[in-house]
């Protein structure tokens, strides 16, 4: 696999496949018509933008979790997951000689789909943009909230929240109603049931891990006139994942996601414009180690580095 780098900066991986797409920390690669291997990096994007500096395993981190939630959701919820065993990709001996090691534990072979146009947000807790919402109008993409609020509560019941998906920029939440508009009624009425059912299901359980998820973003894409669930799933990059012995109403919380690197940035008081800073080395392990944690927690192993 060959590694481009620009400013230092660890950019791509290329296969010998057609790539179809590239995201901040995600490379999608063409296995034919019907399927896709998705490779996740060691990039990390914060305030939307990729900074120069990886953090270590952090995409084994993703993927793997990602795998774990699918293959726990198998018969429940409808997704795109095919195999993360890279011997049962259909991949050849000399494709897997080259390539299988680097590939090994930060890949999936999944169905293609054709990815619904917003970001399915759920919301568990009154924090990030949910709570400067809040603050403004009293409600967070439509829901009305009770008054008085402390920052991260815990709400009474978790809110389906969507977004915008921004080429560039910050997504945007819009209401259900916006949704609807976008995909259609009854598409965007499944969405947020699965979206709900799914958080429900792995906030449970996370808190039997002694881990709270805050809130999280869900990715579905329309298969065989099926709306299936697709990408990440309820990983520290996609969602906030705090320490449940330490969660206290009323502040910011400790955090086993990106958090670190985010408060970090905010208080060397960088303007969240391209170029990114560079990190330093305490901040990456430190972050490194976070992800690293998250995983073994809710999967009971460790990393398969």
């Amino acid at each position: 696999m060959e590694t481009h780098r620009t400013s230092e900066m660890v950019w791509e991986t290329q296969l010998p496949l057609p790539l179809a797409g590239r995201g901040k920390v995600r490379d999608i690669y063409k296995v034919d018509e019907d399927k896709l291997l998705i490779v996740s990096s060691d990039r990390l994007s914060a305030f939307d933008v990729i900074l120069p500096d990886p953090i270590p395993h952090k995409g084994k981190v993703l993927n793997q979790i990602s795998v774990f939630w699918l293959e726990r959701l198998a018969g429940i919820v409808p997704h795109h997951l095919i195999t993360a065993d890279t011997s049962k990709m259909g991949f050849t001996s000399d494709f897997l000689a080259q390539y299988g090691a680097q590939i090994k534990g930060r890949s999936m072979l999944v169905k293609k789909t054709k990815p619904l146009p917003i970001e399915c947000v759920v919301r568990g807790y009154v924090t990030g943009s949910g709570w400067k919402d809040y603050l403004k109008t009293g409600e967070i993409c439509g829901h009305k909230l009770p008054g008085g609020l402390k920052q991260c509560a815990k709400l009474e019941k978790p809110i389906f929240a969507p977004a915008t998906k921004e080429n560039e920029g910050h997504d945007i939440n819009i209401d259900r109603d916006k949704a609807a508009e976008m995909i259609g009624k009854e598409d965007a009425r499944k969405a947020e049931e699965l979206s709900i059912d799914i958080y429900l299901r792995g906030r449970e359980y996370a808190e039997k891990k002694g881990i709270l998820i805050a809130d999280t973003k869900f990715e579905f894409g329309w298969w065989q006139d099926e709306i299936i669930l697709i990408d990440e799933v309820l990983t520290p990059d996609s969602s906030r994942f705090w320490p449940q012995d330490q969660y206290e109403a009323g502040r910011d919380q400790p955090s086993f996601d990106k958090q670190i690197v985010r408060n970090y940035l905010l208080d060397v008081k960088w303007n969240q414009m391209p170029p990114g800073p560079k990190l330093p080395p305490e901040v990456i392990q430190k972050t490194a180690q976070a992800y690293q944690d998250a995983y073994s927690r809710l999967s009971g192993r460790e990393l398969e580095k």
